[in-house]
């Protein structure tokens, strides 16, 4: 995997997935080695709505592929402020663009010192080295 492909105007979680700050909220969704190691992406089951409270770690969806399902896990805690709603009919676009067009959902962090506990991009990058990719 090739670098440039970890961003670095975000945080990221040792489970593949992002979280941009922009403008007191969280934008989340999954990164390129996560698309890499899902294959094609058939369906995002996102167990939230707007206004909905998330807990650090706890799960708040899952996401299907031709080889396996995986459970979504919120980055930070905070109140739901959006769903992307064109994944329910196109969850290929996280294939296409995991890093804008396949956001996820966007978060109002409770606490933003908490994004301080997620990977910058260059430990990311370092974790990716090390698991061998």
């Amino acid at each position: 995997m090739a670098n440039d492909e970890v961003k670095s105007d975000r945080r990221y979680t040792k489970d593949h997935e992002w979280a941009q700050p922009q403008e007191g909220k969280v934008k989340v969704g999954i990164t390129a080695f996560a698309v890499d190691a899902l294959g094609d992406i058939t369906l995002v089951n996102l167990d939230v709505k707007a206004g909905d409270e998330l807990t650090l770690g706890k799960a708040f969806g899952t996401i299907e592929s031709v080889k396996t399902l995986s459970d979504l896990f919120a980055p930070v805690s905070g109140k739901v402020e959006r769903v992307n709603p064109d994944l329910e009919n196109r969850p290929e676009i996280i294939n296409e663009d995991c890093y804008d067009k396949g956001w996820m959902i966007e978060i109002v962090p409770s606490d933003a010192k908490e994004l301080d506990g997620l990977l910058d991009h260059v430990a990311y990058a370092e974790l990716l080295k090390t698991a061998g990719h």
